[in-house]
C-alpha cells in the first residue's frame, strides 16, 4: 500500500526540508502522512477550487510549491483562502504538503528548471548555501576502517558536488583503558591499551547527522567510539538560490525578451531600458530574487530574470545589466514539472496530475 509518506519521502530526498530558508514553512500543511495515497494533484498554490479538483479526480494528496500556512494562524475556520482551504481539505480527507524554499534551493530545483527551459549551459548556483555542511571525524581500528567507511557512505555521508564516497584517513595510535563494567573489543580491563587506528574524516550534509551517527555506531567495533561532528563554513557546491549560465548563442534584447516570454508563458514582462547590447550570459532566480543581482554581475551576467521587482531596482541597475521581471507565478509554475517528474519516475503508472484549473491570480489587462 502506497502512503502519503512514501510520496513525501521522494520529494524530501530531492529537496530536504533543511534547505529551506528560516522564514519558510516547507512541509506537511494538514492531514495525515500515514494515510493511504489514492492519487496526487500538483499545483503552485492550494485553494478551495484546487481541493475540489482533487476530490473530483479521486486524489487525496495535494503537493504545492507555496505553503498554504505561511504566517501563524490562531484558528481554523472557513474564512479567507487559507481557512476555507484547510477546512475543506480536512473535511474531504485530503493531505496537503508544500515544498517551497527547499525546492528553490535544491540542486535541480526552481532556478535550475528555469535554466533548463531556457537552454542555458555551464550553469552554476548564484548564492550558494553555507552552514548546511559538517564533517564527521572518527577514530577506527585499522581492521574496521572499510566497514565503517561503507556504513557512513550508505547513510549519505561522503557526497561532495558531483562526487560521492569522499573521505580521508590517516593512521596513528590510539590509547584507552577499559574500566570495570566495560566490555572492550580489544585489550583487558584495567590495563592501558594501545591500538593502531585510523582517523577517518567524511564530509556530509548537516541534516543527515542522526542517520550517519546511527550507522557509525552500528558499524564501529568499539563500545564507545570516539567521533566528532564539526560544523563547516564551506558553501555547498550546488544548493542555494539562483542560477547563472550561458545562452547557446547571443541574442539582442528584443529576441531575448521574446524567448523569455515564450519560455515562461509571460504575456508581458517589465524590463530596464534598452542598452543595445547582446545578451549571452544570463542570471536568474525563481520568485522574488532581485537580491542576487550583485552575484550575477560579479559573474559577468548580461541579463537577469526574476519577479516582484520594485521600481528602484530598475532605476539602480539600468546601466549594469538588462533586468527582466517575468511575474511571480510565471517564474514558479515550473515547479509542477519538477514534482511531477519526481513522483511519476518513482511510482510508475500511479495517478499523479498537474492541476488543469490553476491560473495566475494576477490578471494582465
Amino acid at each position: 500500500m502506497l502512503r502519503h509518506s512514501d510520496i513525501i519521502r521522494e520529494i524530501e530526498q530531492f529537496a530536504p526540508p533543511a534547505l529551506q530558508e528560516d522564514f519558510d514553512n516547507t512541509g506537511l500543511q494538514c492531514g495525515n502522512a500515514a494515510d493511504e495515497c489514492r492519487g496526487v494533484l500538483i499545483c503552485v498554490d492550494a485553494t478551495p477550487e484546487i481541493v475540489d479538483e482533487a476530490v473530483a479526480m479521486g486524489a487525496n494528496l495535494i503537493i504545492t510549491h507555496h505553503p498554504l500556512i505561511f504566517r501563524a494562524i490562531k484558528r481554523v475556520t472557513p474564512v479567507g483562502r487559507v481557512g476555507t482551504t484547510l477546512v475543506k481539505a480536512l473535511q474531504s480527507g485530503i493531505t496537503i504538503y508544500s515544498s517551497h524554499t527547499a525546492t528553490d534551493s535544491a540542486r535541480g530545483g526552481v532556478s535550475w528548471e528555469m535554466a533548463r527551459m531556457l537552454g542555458l549551459t555551464g550553469v552554476a548556483t548564484l548564492d550558494r548555501q553555507s552552514g548546511r555542511m559538517m564533517k564527521l571525524v572518527t577514530m577506527v581500528p585499522t581492521s574496521h576502517v572499510e566497514k565503517v567507511r561503507e556504513a557512513v557512505f550508505a547513510a549519505g555521508a561522503g557526497a561532495l558536488g558531483d562526487y560521492d564516497s569522499c573521505s580521508y584517513a590517516v593512521e596513528g595510535e590510539g590509547t584507552f583503558r577499559a574500566l570495570d563494567g566495560a566490555n572492550p573489543f580489544v585489550g583487558d580491563r584495567g590495563e592501558l591499551h594501545r591500538e593502531k587506528e585510523a582517523r577517518l574524516e567524511v564530509v556530509m550534509p548537516s541534516w543527515l547527522q542522526t542517520k550517519v551517527e546511527i550507522a557509525l555506531r552500528e558499524a564501529h567495533p568499539y563500545e564507545e567510539p570516539a567521533y566528532d561532528f564539526i560544523a563547516l563554513a564551506n558553501a555547498a557546491p550546488y544548493s542555494g538560490l539562483g542560477i547563472i549560465g550561458d545562452l547557446t548563442k547571443p541574442l539582442d534584447e528584443a529576441d531575448f525578451v521574446a524567448l523569455v516570454k515564450r519560455t515562461f508563458g509571460s504575456p508581458v514582462v517589465r524590463t530596464t531600458r534598452s542598452r543595445g547590447k547582446k545578451i549571452a550570459r544570463v542570471g536568474l532566480c525563481g520568485g522574488a530574487g532581485i537580491d542576487f543581482v550583485p552575484n550575477a554581475l560579479a559573474l559577468g551576467a548580461d541579463a537577469y530574470i526574476c519577479s516582484d521587482t520594485k521600481y528602484n531596482f530598475f532605476l539602480d541597475y539600468a546601466d549594469s545589466l538588462f533586468l527582466v521581471d517575468i511575474g511571480h507565478f510565471e517564474s514558479e509554475n515550473c515547479t509542477k514539472n519538477i514534482f511531477y517528474r519526481i513522483i511519476s519516475e518513482k511510482f510508475v503508472n500511479f495517478a499523479v496530475r498537474k492541476s488543469s484549473i490553476e491560473e495566475n491570480p494576477i490578471n494582465y489587462l
